[in-house]
Order: structure tokens, then sequence, then C-alpha cells
């Protein structure tokens, strides 16, 4: 059975997508089989892997609507064991489809249910907003993992992110956990960054990962090139922490 992590976090611009990315490729490169599923609209986790967002066939999105099984929407990566559902923006007018739907907060969980044997992480890309893609993916999960940025509003938002969490425990997943909250765009000749990493490790204590991600220009011109971290600059810092990450991780169980 996959161990099913969430990434979230409703603010954008905080390393979601990178994260997404790179952690599925450490988790690859490390033996682990991964699929990735990438939940938002704009489709920067599919195009980052090197897809063309509108060229695909089948989405999250026909996925959801049931306009597809989920067996035809899994398409193969650059790396042997990491797989992706994509998304487009077809995606934005599933919430007003499903509205209507029973029991719609549980479709990708049921859809999950079908593949679940089949890899060891399935790591869902989130939307920034807390909608009802964002509860279907909440309710899917084993657990959530948090990217915030080493900026002045961090915490920023973290309540209102923490309640949603909380009201899906109380109503809808029980068994949701928080795995682990992941300091990225670290800027150690800041001391703001420092000063960021402390207050956050006060607030969440050991759900801090050890590991923190710098500011990489690596980490910022890998999608470009349509290939995660680990291909497109092996070396680099940015590369060295997603496998830090990525060992830290599978440690966690």
């Amino acid at each position: 059975m996959a161990k099913i992590i969430t990434i979230v976090n409703q603010k954008g611009g905080v390393g979601k997508t990178t994260t997404t990315i790179n952690l599925s490729a450490s988790l690859s490169f490390l033996g682990k089989r991964v699929l990735i599923i990438d939940t938002d609209t704009q489709g920067n986790t599919t195009s980052g892997l090197g897809f063309d967002k509108n060229e695909l066939e089948f989405t999250i999105y026909e996925v959801l609507t049931g306009q597809c099984d989920i067996r035809d929407a899994i398409i193969h990566t650059e790396l042997e064991k990491m797989d992706l559902i994509g998304s487009n923006i077809n995606l934005a007018g599933a919430s007003v489809e499903l509205v209507n739907v029973a029991d719609r907060e549980r479709i990708l969980k049921n859809a999950l249910a079908q593949i679940s044997d089949e890899y060891d992480y399935i790591l869902i890309d989130c939307p920034p907003a807390l909608g009802l893609i964002t509860l279907n993916n909440l309710t899917a999960a084993e657990s959530v993992l948090i990217p915030l940025q080493c900026e002045y509003y961090a915490l920023e938002g973290m309540s209102e992110l923490l309640d949603t969490i909380f009201l899906v425990q109380k109503n809808l997943n029980p068994e949701l956990t928080i795995e682990g909250i992941l300091m990225t765009m670290y800027d150690r000749r800041t001391n703001l960054s420092k000063q960021v990493v402390s207050e956050v490790k006060n607030y969440f204590g050991d759900k801090v990962y050890n590991t923190i991600i710098p500011r990489n220009v690596k980490l910022g011109e890998a999608p470009s090139f349509g290939k995660p971290i680990i291909l497109y600059s092996p070396e680099s810092s940015g590369a060295q922490s997603y496998m830090e990450l990525g060992r830290e991780v599978i440690a966690h169980g």
C-alpha cells in the first residue's frame, strides 16, 4: 500500500510544486515507486516534468469526473520508478461539475484505492486554495507535508490551513496527520531566514524537517528544462537537499 502525502499550503510561491517534483524524484532515485498527482489547474508540475499539459489525453480532471479509469491517466516520466497523473485548465470546472455528486469529497480516495498497492508513495500537489479539490486531496491522504518559505509572513495563513486540516480530520479523514513542515527558500546570508526557522521550530517542534531547502538558482531553472533537479543539476545544493529530504521521509516510515 502506498503512503499518500498531500503537499499543501494555500499560499502560492512557497515551493509546493518544486517540492512535489523533486521529493518524488529523490524517492524514486532511492528505489521507491512513486506516483505524482498534479491537482493544480496551472499544471506546473506537469510541465515541470517535460509534458505539454494541453496535449494530454487524460488528466486528473477526467479521473475525478468519471470520464476515464485512473490507470488511463497515468503517464511514465523520465525516471523509471516515477509516474505522473497530469493536470491542465480543464480542472477548473471540476468543482462545479462535482457539486451535486454524492460523496464528492472522497472521489480521489476511491480512485487511488484501485492503484495504491502499485506504488510506495503517492504525492499530491495541491492548488493554492482550500476548495473541493484540496478537500479531496486531504481526504485521500495519510498525511500532509506543508512547505513554508523562510520569509517574514511565513506563518501567515497557517491557522486557516490548520483549521481546514482539523475539520477534515473531524469529518472526513480521522487518520490524517501532519507528515512534516518543510522550510524552503532559505538564505543562509540573512538573519531573517534563521529567525523564521527558529520561530517555526518553536511553533511546530519536531514536526519540522531537519532538511532545509536553500534558495538555489538551479532549482528555479530546472522546470523550464522539464526535469527534476536531480537530473538537471545533480551536484547543486538544491539537488542534495531534496535527496536529504527523501531519506528523511523514508526514515519517517
